[in-house]
């Protein structure tokens, strides 16, 4: 394969790309599964102004290097190949689904202004599925709730969720790694910093023993037992270790590197906030978006490529422009949960920071306003996110890079959904 013509500041991609290109190829010959692509996804039209998407004609595979980079070269780019002869890569997409999504089962009232794609509703049968396995896994395996929080469990749909951001993953096994991994971070969350028992006090130490479910500790014969015997100590660590063996067992090493390092980045957020919240600190805004970056979603869209039953090469996962592709999706969809969990975070007790109250509090605004430049701020991510990673399918045309891209986006459009359209857990406030 040529090396793609690049700008200078690209420089490095096309090395990649050469000393790679061979491996990827035959690496995803090998480890493809069923491949169900994301769909195409016409972007809403939210109030707010947004750049014009124009038609696009179906795709090869793998597109023209010549491509402007632009959020209509992400819809193109994202899109997967169409066309005569090409339904057989689309195992898991009924014949009969219609070209726009359906409206959502459910009340779906998007946050206005927001700038997002719409998705259809995932698989019922598949979401019906996955979420009878991880409840029996939640209950008989980790023993992770007690009878009281059953409803909060089924509330989050979690099922649902996972089906949604993962429209490629070949199996319902492949969904379940996911699945844990979700219920396994949210338990974390909840029990050690928030809802259900969580303390600013101490989490530094609770964090470094729940990782080492994630990343395993190596010490002596006369105390390995005692550590071994921990991980069963409370329920986020018997879900961590639980969810890790079982993503062990499908993720290559590099994979499940890569997912260690981002948790530890999660954990890293979890600390400053908690750090925060004993000094009755409210940072300022940039401060609390660089926490963001770390306290965020991004080890979910990260491991798109283990879900979807393939593998991003590790050189290819860490060039910078993929780095700054998964960063920016990451930011995106947590910036959409501040905006959708705003009123539950402010009825609960003490201050909660969320963006927008961060914004009001540092640059003086009314509530109204500071949310509604919440939104603008998302918005500017999103669009960042969408140019970025044309420029990068455009820049390295790998199957893999094309494929993982794919996978981001569906993240992040599936994630705006399920917050969107779970209204057991959100509720907008009333600024319109």
């Amino acid at each position: 394969m040529p090396d793609p013509d690049l700008s200078p500041e690209q420089s490095s991609l096309p090395e990649a790309a050469a000393r790679f290109g061979a491996y990827v190829l035959a690496e995803a010959a090998a480890r493809a599964r069923d491949i169900t692509l994301a769909t195409g996804r016409p972007p809403a039209a939210p109030p707010a102004p947004a750049p014009p998407v124009a038609a696009v004609p179906p795709e090869p595979a793998v597109p023209a290097v010549e491509v402007p980079a632009s959020a209509g070269c992400l819809k193109r780019v994202l899109r997967g190949p169409s066309g005569l002869g090409t339904a057989g890569l689309y195992p898991a997409r009924r014949a009969e689904a219609p070209e726009v999504p359906e409206p959502a089962p459910v009340e779906a009232i998007p946050v206005p202004g927001l700038y997002f794609h719409p998705v259809p509703e995932p698989d019922p049968v598949r979401v019906a599925e996955v979420s009878r396995r991880i409840k029996a896994w939640a209950v008989d395996e980790v023993d992770l709730y007690p009878d009281d929080w059953e409803e909060e469990f089924d509330g989050f749909s979690v099922g649902r969720y996972m089906a949604v951001c993962h429209p490629d993953a070949p199996s319902v096994d492949h969904l379940m790694l996911a699945t844990r991994l979700m219920v396994a971070e949210n338990a974390v969350d909840d029990c050690y910093c928030e809802d259900h028992g969580g303390s600013p006090i101490g989490l530094g130490g609770r964090l470094l023993l729940a990782h080492t479910a994630l990343d395993p500790l190596h010490t002596t014969a006369e105390y390995q037992p005692l550590w071994a015997e921990s991980l069963h100590a409370d329920a986020p660590r018997r879900a961590y270790r639980s969810a890790m063996e079982y993503f062990r067992e499908a993720a290559g090493p590099s994979q499940a590197d890569r997912f260690r390092h981002d948790m530890a980045r999660l954990h890293l957020g979890y600390l400053a906030e908690a750090a925060w919240a004993q000094t009755d600190h409210v940072p300022e805004v940039w401060e609390y978006l660089a926490m963001r970056q770390f306290n965020n979603f991004r080890p979910c869209p990260t491991i798109t490529d283990t879900v979807g039953g393939y593998e991003l090469p590790a050189d290819l996962h860490a060039q910078p422009a993929m780095q700054r592709v998964i960063a920016l999706a990451g930011n995106a969809t947590t910036i959409v949960n501040d905006l959708y969990s705003y009123t539950k975070e402010l009825a609960g007790p003490g201050r909660h920071l969320n963006l927008p109250v961060v914004i009001a509090e540092r640059e003086k605004l009314s509530d109204r306003d500071a949310y509604l430049k919440a939104i603008e701020v998302h918005n500017d991510l999103m669009r960042d996110f969408e140019s970025e990673a044309a420029a990068l399918a455009t820049a390295c045309p790998l199957p893999s890079v094309q494929r993982f891209l794919r996978g981001v986006a569906a993240w992040v459009d599936g994630n705006h959904h399920w917050h969107q359209t779970n209204t057991y857990r959100y509720h907008l406030p009333n600024y319109w």
